[in-house]
């Protein structure tokens, strides 16, 4: 579903790439062992992005079922300790299903509406939504906001704010508050002074940032 703000997939994309290159940034600078470290969190993120994309592009099914259906779907915002994500509400397939979605900022004014499901692929209005993951039959975890019934008058000053890039930055940057306490276990377990700390703390911070955008954090 794209936007005049660019692709939803844009900003994981970014941010894995970014992630990646503080980890080639301090390579060079380690030993045979931290290199080895970075080389393993580097193959880790993009082997999990790689999933990732292949389940948005609809390389890898979604669903149980081939047949292509008109459904009912309502997007819901969650919030689960530091995480928020949008999710579209899938009704008629017989009972309430849970889509996890990348977010678009036109999903900020999206309301009830009809879509068409796919094993791979979701369109509404014949634009397309990316999933983060696979269908549930499951509500998901923590505090679920509606969408409001009509769309909101101030949508536009909304998605203005909550497509900066120092705005989802800083909100996937929550959980980077474990990030030193990571880094004191390296130091502790591989030896080392401020400068690995450093790096140590660099790495998990970017990775930890990374991870909340490749699984689909909204920013609103």
């Amino acid at each position: 579903m794209s936007s005049g703000r660019g692709h939803p997939l844009a900003y994981p994309i970014t941010v894995t790439i970014g992630a990646l290159a503080v980890c080639a940034a301090w390579a060079p600078f380690g030993t045979p062992d931290q290199v080895a470290a970075i080389g393993a969190v580097a193959l880790g993120i993009l082997g999990y992005t790689g999933y990732r994309l292949a389940v948005a592009f609809g390389l890898l099914p979604f669903r149980r079922s081939g047949a292509a259906r008109t459904v009912r779907v309502t997007r819901i915002r969650q919030q689960h300790r530091l995480d928020s994500r949008s999710w579209l509400q899938i009704d008629g397939t017989g009972r309430p299903r849970w889509l996890p979605v990348y977010f678009d900022p036109a999903l900020i004014i999206l309301t009830e509406t009809e879509a068409e499901l796919t094993d791979r692929t979701i369109h509404i209005a014949g634009r397309r939504l990316y999933p983060v993951g696979r269908i549930s039959d499951t509500e998901p975890p923590g505090r679920l906001i509606d969408n409001p019934s009509r769309p909101d008058p101030d949508a536009a000053a909304l998605t203005a704010k909550a497509t900066r890039l120092r705005r989802r930055l800083l909100l996937d940057a929550q959980p980077t508050v474990a990030a030193s306490v990571a880094a004191l276990l390296w130091v502790y377990l591989d030896g080392g002074g401020f400068p690995v700390f450093l790096a140590a703390t660099t790495i998990a911070a970017a990775a930890a940032i990374w991870l909340s955008a490749i699984r689909g954090s909204d920013p609103t």
